[in-house]
Parts: structure tokens; sequence; C-alpha cells
């Protein structure tokens, strides 16, 4: 097996993570929990179900995946070019996506959470001067979902600076690693989740999937493992999502010990599951993979300014209707993230600030 193909399946499962995040962002506006968000309205445990249930593994499996890009990168690249080809990928845009797209988000949200009777340019003041919890919700600076970019970034250049030193006092030998040692892998998650967690993020945890991501799922006699395995994989790791969801959205008693090795439970497996299932069943390409690859961080760019946009005006036309919001909000933002993503692949400024290439 080539190099080339098996990048097919690890772009496939990317893009297609991706698309979640519409249908994602958009239950944010009922969970349940309390967490601030752009749009909030009352909670509602169905809709809530759904962000619980992709919460665990979804950003752990993207950053496992920048792992094992950056090791395919590092075969073409140097490691000044990959970091400056990152810069231009993540900074950028990161830049891009606080100053202009995040000014716009949080304004919505200081109209419906808050019921602010200013205008959007006197709302430039507050944004930049109003530093609360971070999230945007109160109309206060927040760089939303763009802290993926940056926290991507700097695990670039950590991993780097790794790489480097151990290329100089401990040289990587190719080593076979048996399952079972990946599978004990997930252990240290709970305890890196609770170091240098910036709002539930962090970058320790972060980094060490990246890692894992760089030195064990690049491997190809794991992809091989996970393949075989990914049935069972699977069964337990929807299991535990399951149970994981009943017991943090519907059960009547607080069981935090279960819930929480649930929810690990249900990252690690769940990931080493999906790499299973997409190198058995994404690993090719074509006009419509081709397609989405190259606008899948562009889906991420744009999806939640066009969700908070949507829930804000339909709530205007049609008021606490919970299925029309919800459908319409999904529906109308899938159409203008698309729309979106042609146009910034089109227009060259565009395609700088977002980190693409101009076509």
């Amino acid at each position: 097996m080539n190099s080339t193909a098996r990048m097919h399946y690890i772009d496939n499962l990317r893009w297609m993570l991706l698309l979640i995040l519409i249908p994602y962002h958009t239950a944010m506006a009922w969970n349940v929990w309390g967490e601030p968000n752009y749009i909030f309205f009352e909670g509602n445990k169905i809709i809530s179900s759904i962000v619980v249930f992709f919460s665990p593994y979804f950003m752990p499996l993207m950053f496992v995946l920048a792992g094992i890009s950056m090791k395919f990168s590092l075969r073409k690249r140097t490691k000044s070019e990959h970091l400056i080809e990152r810069a231009k990928r993540l900074l950028i845009p990161f830049l891009f996506g606080t100053i202009v797209l995040m000014l716009v988000m949080s304004y919505l949200a200081d109209k419906f959470n808050c019921s602010c009777e200013g205008g959007f340019v006197e709302h430039y003041g507050i944004f930049f001067t109003k530093f609360t919890d971070l999230t945007g919700a109160d109309g206060g600076f927040s760089v939303g979902q763009f802290w993926f970019l940056l926290y991507l970034f700097v695990i670039s250049v950590i991993a780097i600076v790794i790489l480097t030193l151990l290329e100089k006092f401990l040289p990587e030998k190719e080593r076979s690693i048996p399952f079972w040692i990946v599978i004990l892998l997930g252990l240290p998650l709970p305890i890196f989740s609770e170091l240098l967690s910036i709002g539930g993020k962090s970058l320790v945890e972060y980094a060490y999937l990246f890692m894992t991501g760089y030195y064990v799922f690049s491997k190809e006699e794991i992809i091989s493992k996970a393949e075989k395995c990914k049935w069972l994989m699977f069964g337990i790791g929807i299991s535990a999502a399951l149970v994981n969801i009943y017991l943090f959205i519907w059960s009547v008693k607080e069981y935090a010990l279960l819930n929480t090795f649930m929810k690990y439970i249900t990252e690690w497996f769940m990931t080493i599951a999906l790499i299973g299932l997409a190198k058995g069943y994404l690993n090719f390409t074509g006009k419509v993979t081709g397609y989405m690859s190259k606008r899948s961080f562009l889906v991420y760019t744009w999806h939640f300014i066009w969700v908070a946009l949507f829930q804000y005006i339909l709530y205007q036309i049609i008021g606490n209707n919970t299925f029309m919001l919800f459908a319409g909000t999904v529906i109308l933002s899938y159409v203008m993230t698309f729309i979106s993503c042609e146009i910034s692949m089109r227009i060259p400024v565009l395609c700088f600030l977002t980190g693409n290439r101009y076509e």
C-alpha cells in the first residue's frame, strides 16, 4: 500500500466529520446543561442528545487525523516548509475568523441573548473590550470555533520541536506495537483532559492525541489491526456512547464517575473504530471526494456563522417552533456554507484569508 492511497481515507473521514458540524452546532442552541451559545432557546433533551453523542470523539479524532497527516506531510516537506504551510492554513484563517466572522456572531448573540439595542458598528468597541467567559454568547470577545485552528498550529509547532529533539537524541526505530497497547493508550485521557484546559479544551489532551496520530495511527500495521477489529471497536464505542447519553441527559440520578468513564471509553473506542471503518470503506477517491476534500476546512470556517444567522432570522419569522427552527437552520446553513465555500475558492483575497489555494 503506498502513502498516496493511504491518505484517501483520512481526507474522506475528515470532510465527513466536518459535515456533522452543522447539525451539531445547530443543536447547541437547545443544550440542557446550560452551556452558553450564540443563540439559546429552551433546553431540549432529544436535540441535546445529538451533541452528547458526537462530542466525546469528534475533536479528538480530528487531532488524531491531523497527526497522521503531519507524518505524511513531512515525507514531502522539510520541517520549516511544513510550519510555513501550517501558518498559512491555520494562523491566517484563525485571525480572519476571529476578527471578522466572530464579530458578527457575537453581535447576534448580544442582540438575541442580551437584548442589545446598539448597532453593528457600535459593537466593534464592545467585542474588542468585553472579556468575560470568552464564549461570545454575551456579545464579548471570543475566538469561537477557531480555537481549533490555533490549537492545531501551536501543537504542530510543539510536535516539530519534539521530533527534532528525538531525532537528535533518540532516533526513531520501527517497532511493532501490539494492538492491546493501542487500546491502553486511551487510559491517560481523563488525566490529560484537566491539564492546560481553556474552556474545557485541553492543550495537553489534544497534543497527546495528535502525537498518537503521528506515531501510532500512521503505522500500516496499526491501521490494518484497527480495520480488522473495526466492528468490535464500534460496538463498544456505540454502546458506551448510548450509556453516556443516558447518564448525562436522561438519568434522574447522577453517576458522575460512571458517566466520565463512559465518556472516555466512547472517545477512544470510537476514534479507533472510525479510523478502522474509514480504512475499510473510505479508501478511495473520485470527483465528489476530491471536491469535498478541497473544501473541508472551508466548511469549518463558514458553517457556524450561517447557523447563528439563520437561527436568529428564523426565530423572528416562525417563533419558537423547535422542529422548524432546527430543520430550517440545518438545511439553509448547508446551502449557504457551500455557496460561501465556492465564493472563497474563486476570490484570491478570500482564498488567502481562509487558507486555501485560488482555483
